[in-house]
């Protein structure tokens, strides 16, 4: 019998595990010829998930869980899942139930198949305002543009990944990650399901736009060099510009036109390419500060507890 490990993240989502609990049993239930296991990864919560999770885990031996030693957000809480599946697939799914976990029996269809990545595109996104919509889609298109790599649009982390993609997955280890990228880059067979987001069932999201916008740039300095290349072509344009300019201006007297004082457009110029270098050496300071970070070799990630459920063996 083959088994399904299912990864849970987990941050202060009390008023939902319940709900939670029931509709992945009944998955378990409508999918007989499969060993499931439930994993769950506390991203250092500060209400009851926790003890919600241990307590359900005393009454289900299929529930497993890590405890982080605090919160470091939701990539990192991916990884430390992904490093503890030891299922023949591992499906990643949020805690808020805005991913329906019925879907996981179509995906478990199309695995055996032959796919190795079965992800869910959101066809519809329900209780999410147009600003958030747009700018999603704004983000996923930036990060096409930037990269030779296919990138699947409109997609979170809803997927069905076999066990191979599971150990690449491992062997990414950059503590500022975007994970969607990553899923890309790994390539293998994918499969594409469509899907309605249902609005979020109880408790509040945990993604601000400040949270949302790091996350943003975190995909692009992480995935691709192609804000220093954009800043390159950007410099070389203006210097050219620049150039084409000092040339009229040294030219333009032997024909007779005054040259004249010139203040503001001077000033103009001066704070467009001052704004223009501080963007360059922001750019730059973003990729020498992610080599600071990576080069410092921490550990990703603490567990304070681990609960193996019916496991028989243990990874770290």
């Amino acid at each position: 019998m083959k088994s399904i490990t299912i990864l849970v993240p987990v941050y202060n989502e009390e008023s939902v595990l319940p709900q939670l609990f029931d509709r992945l049993d009944d998955v378990a239930k409508n999918t007989p010829n499969y060993k499931f296991e439930f994993l769950f990864i506390n991203d250092g919560s500060v209400d009851e998930s926790l003890y919600i999770i241990a307590d359900q885990a005393q009454k289900d031996t299929r529930i497993s869980y890590i405890n982080l030693s605090r919160n470091f957000g939701k990539e990192i809480a991916m990884l430390a899942g992904i490093d503890h599946a030891e299922g023949d697939a591992a499906v990643i799914i949020d805690a808020d139930l805005q991913d329906p976990p019925e879907l996981i029996k179509e995906m478990i269809a199309y695995w055996e198949d032959g796919y190795d990545d079965v992800y869910a595109r959101r066809s519809s996104r329900q209780g999410e305002t147009w600003l958030k919509k747009k700018t999603s889609q704004w983000y996923y298109r930036i990060l096409q543009k930037s990269t030779s790599i296919p990138i699947q649009v409109d997609t979170g982390d809803f997927r069905l990944l076999d066990q191979r993609c599971v150990e690449a997955l491992r062997q990414f280890r950059e503590s500022q990650r975007n994970t969607k990228a990553i899923f890309s880059w790994i390539g293998y067979r994918k499969k594409e399901i469509f899907y309605d987001r249902d609005p979020r069932l109880a408790g509040q999201t945990k993604w601000n736009y400040r949270k949302l916008i790091n996350l943003a740039i975190d995909g692009v300095t992480s995935f691709t060099t192609a804000p220093l290349r954009m800043a390159t072509i950007f410099g070389f344009i203006i210097s050219f510009v620049a150039f084409c300019w000092i040339i009229y201006l040294l030219v333009r007297p032997l024909f007779g036109v005054s040259t004249g004082a010139g203040y503001s457009s001077l000033m103009a110029v001066i704070l467009f390419l001052g704004g223009v270098q501080l963007l360059s050496l922001g750019i730059i300071g973003e990729y020498v500060g992610r080599i600071f970070i990576e080069t410092k070799n921490q550990p990703l990630y603490l567990i304070e507890e681990y609960h193996a459920g019916n496991r028989k063996k243990t990874r770290r």
